[in-house]
């Protein structure tokens, strides 16, 4: 037994050998235009709250300590010179028995190296000092 499935020509009855694209397309275009929308949403960040920059004026209480470090790395309490370390926590000692304890500000010149500001920190620990602070200029007007 035979069975004629069609006729040789090519007519009308032919089969496509082609697939038609448009559809795939029109798909692969929602789908990038709904990942561009959801993949902003999909990543976060660890929520922070970032600090803001600010201009206080602070008066300089009697009570509270300058200590100075100069571009050589000197260290001066107010305006006399502190001949090393030891001497410097000999004189927080003192200090740090006052009730209240004062606050030691320290002023850093901008081209010392950090050794003369971490001297001065480490004084203060040793000497059980509470409150240190630190001495900046504000910043420019507009910038």
């Amino acid at each position: 037994m035979s069975m004629n499935v069609g006729s040789s020509d090519d007519g009308d009855d032919a089969v496509m050998s082609a697939i038609n694209t448009t559809p795939l397309v029109d798909v692969m275009l929602v789908l990038l235009i709904i990942f561009l929308i959801t993949i902003p949403v999909v990543t976060t960040s660890i929520p922070v709250t970032l600090p803001k920059e600010r201009v206080e004026v602070r008066e300089t209480k009697p009570e509270n300590i300058i200590i100075s470090v100069d571009p050589g790395g000197n260290i001066y309490w107010y305006e006399a010179r502190i001949s090393g370390v030891d001497a410097l926590v000999e004189k927080l000692k003192k200090v740090s028995t006052l009730d209240p304890q004062p606050a030691v500000q320290v002023r850093g010149d901008l081209s010392a190296t950090y050794e003369g500001v971490g001297k001065i920190l480490l004084a203060c620990q040793r000497a059980g000092i509470v409150k240190v602070a630190f001495i900046t200029e504000p910043p420019a007007l507009g910038g």
